[in-house]
C-alpha cells in the first residue's frame, strides 16, 4: 500500500487506500481465488449497486452500522426544493452500502421471479461505513459473501460453513475455526439474567464488544443504558464465573428452560453435521458469548477464527426476515461473509503471499521498428507469457529499479525474440545489468 502520510495535498481521503501494481495484483489474485472456489461449490455470482435508495438501508435493521452510512444527497431540483422546505434534514435519499447482504436481500425481492430457489449467490465489492479509521479499519473495504436464498432448515449453515472453510484452506490457511450461537439463544440468554426486552438491542451491542472490552467494560455499558441493577449483577456472575460461558448447550437449555429447545437442536444439527461432513477436519464449538452486531439476524450466526489472528475473519447467520421487509414475500435466507482485508493481512502475516505468474520485459531501443516490437510482444503473449513492451532508457539500472517495483525480474532484447527461451535475461534487483 502506498504511503499516504508523503504528501497530504495527494492522499487519498481518510480511511481510503491506494494500491500499488504489486499490490493490486495480489489482491485481485486472491479474489480470483475466492470466487473460483465458490463457483465449485456451484454458487452464482451476483452484482449490485454500491448505493441504495435510504429507506432500503435504514429498513434493514444493521446494528450500530446504520448510524455509519455514508448519505448520498439529493440531485438537482430535488436537493434545492428540499434545502427550501428542510435546510437541515431530509437532504439525503440514497447512501452507500455499508454491508452486500442488505442489497443481496433488495436483489432476491426484486428478482425472485427470474431466480430459482434455493439460491445460492456469491457476492464480492466494497463496502463503506463512516467509522472512525484505525488500525486494520478503513472506510472502504472489500466483503466476499456466500448466500443461499430459499432454504429453511440447517442444510444452509452446514454448507455455508463447509464452503468457507475449504476456500480458506485452499488459499493456505488453514487451522481456521468456527465459532457458532444462535439469537435466541442470547436472546433468552438476556430475559434470564432479568433484562428487560426494550433493552435487548442495547444488550446484544454491548455483548458483541466481550472480546474488545472485556467483561468490566461490558457491564460498565450496562450501567451506562440504565439496565437494572439485579439483571446486571445476574449477567456479571454467570458469565464472570467462566462456567456459564463455556457451558454445552444442553446445560444453557436446562438453566434457560424449553424457550430455547428449537434454538438448541438447530445449533447442535449444525455442528454435528459439519464435523461429520468433514470427518472432523473443520473445527467447531458452541460459543454463548458470540453475538454478531447485526440486528438482522434472526437464528443461528456463527464466525471463522484462527489461533494467529486477533480478529475474526468473517462471520455470518441466518436472517430469514430481511427479504420480506423488501418484497411481502417471506424467503429464508443464510450467509457467510469473509473479511478479504484481514483475510491478506494474516496471509501476510504467514508468509503466504502468492508472487502470481512471472512478468517480463521486451526492451526495444530507440531506433528499433516499434510496430516489429509490438508484433513480437504479441506472438510471446500468445504463448502464455506476461509481456510488458518496454522502450530502452540510457539510465538502465535506474530503468530496471522501477520495473522491479512493478514485479518485473526478467527481460529480453527485441534482437533476440527468434529464440526467446534462451535468450530471457534475469533483471531482478541483485542482477547485475
Amino acid at each position: 500500500m502506498s504511503d499516504a502520510n508523503a504528501n497530504p495535498g495527494t492522499s487519498p481521503s481518510s480511511g481510503m487506500r491506494d494500491f500499488l501494481p504489486l499490490e493490486a495484483a495480489h489482491r485481485r489474485r486472491v479474489l480470483n481465488a475466492i470466487v473460483s472456489s465458490y463457483r465449485r461449490d456451484g454458487f452464482s455470482e451476483i452484482g449490485t449497486p454500491c448505493m441504495e435508495r435510504l429507506e432500503v438501508l435504514q429498513n434493514a435493521q444493521g446494528g450500530e452500522n446504520d448510524k455509519l452510512t455514508y448519505k448520498v444527497l439529493k440531485r438537482g431540483d430535488k436537493l434545492s426544493a428540499a434545502l427550501q422546505a428542510h435546510p437541515m434534514r431530509e437532504l439525503a435519499d440514497a447512501g452507500l452500502r455499508f454491508d452486500l447482504t442488505v442489497p443481496l436481500s433488495r436483489f432476491v425481492g426484486h428478482h425472485s421471479a427470474e431466480l430459482p430457489l434455493p439460491f445460492k449467490a456469491i457476492q464480492v465489492g466494497p463496502v463503506w461505513r463512516a467509522e472512525r479509521p484505525q488500525k486494520g479499519r478503513f472506510r472502504e473495504f472489500i466483503q466476499c459473501d456466500i448466500d443461499i436464498l430459499g432454504e429453511a432448515s440447517s442444510h444452509a449453515e452446514i454448507e455455508l460453513i463447509l464452503a468457507t472453510a475449504k476456500c480458506l484452506s485452499e488459499l493456505g490457511v488453514d487451522g481456521t475455526q468456527i465459532r457458532i450461537n444462535d439469537r435466541r439463544i442470547i436472546t433468552q440468554f438476556a430475559r434470564y439474567c432479568g433484562f428487560a426486552d426494550s433493552f435487548f438491542e442495547t444488550f446484544f451491542i454491548a455483548l458483541d464488544k466481550l472480546d474488545k472490552i472485556g467483561l468490566d467494560g461490558v457491564v460498565r455499558e450496562f450501567q451506562a443504558s440504565g439496565a437494572q441493577p439485579q439483571a446486571i449483577h445476574k449477567f456479571q456472575s454467570f458469565l464472570g464465573a467462566k462456567a456459564g460461558a463455556s457451558s454445552t448447550l444442553r446445560e444453557l437449555q436446562a438453566e434457560f428452560g424449553p424457550a430455547t429447545d428449537a434454538a438448541c437442536d438447530d445449533v447442535d444439527e449444525i455442528i454435528r453435521g459439519v464435523e461429520k461432513a468433514s470427518a472432523g477436519r473443520v473445527a467447531i464449538t458452541f460459543d454463548l458469548t458470540l453475538v454478531r452486531g447485526m440486528g438482522y439476524y434472526t437464528g443461528p450466526i456463527f464466525e471463522a477464527v484462527h489461533p494467529q489472528y486477533a480478529s475474526s475473519l468473517g462471520g455470518g447467520g441466518r436472517y430469514d426476515g430481511m427479504i420480506g421487509r423488501f418484497s411481502g414475500r417471506s424467503i429464508p435466507a443464510c450467509g457467510f461473509s469473509i473479511g478479504f482485508e484481514r483475510l491478506l493481512d494474516l496471509i501476510a502475516q504467514r508468509g503466504q503471499m502468492d508472487p502470481g505468474p512471472e512478468r517480463c520485459a521486451l526492451l526495444y531501443d530507440a531506433g528499433d521498428d516499434f510496430i516489429q516490437a509490438l508484433r513480437a510482444a504479441e506472438h510471446l503473449r500468445s504463448n502464455g507469457r506476461e509481456i510488458l513492451l518496454v522502450r530502452r532508457k540510457k539510465n538502465f539500472r535506474e530503468q530496471v529499479s522501477m520495473l522491479n517495483k512493478i514485479g518485473v525480474h526478467r527481460a529480453l532484447k527485441l534482437a533476440d525474440t527468434t529464440h526467446p527461451d534462451l535468450a530471457f535475461f534475469d533483471i531482478g534487483p541483485d542482477a547485475r545489468v
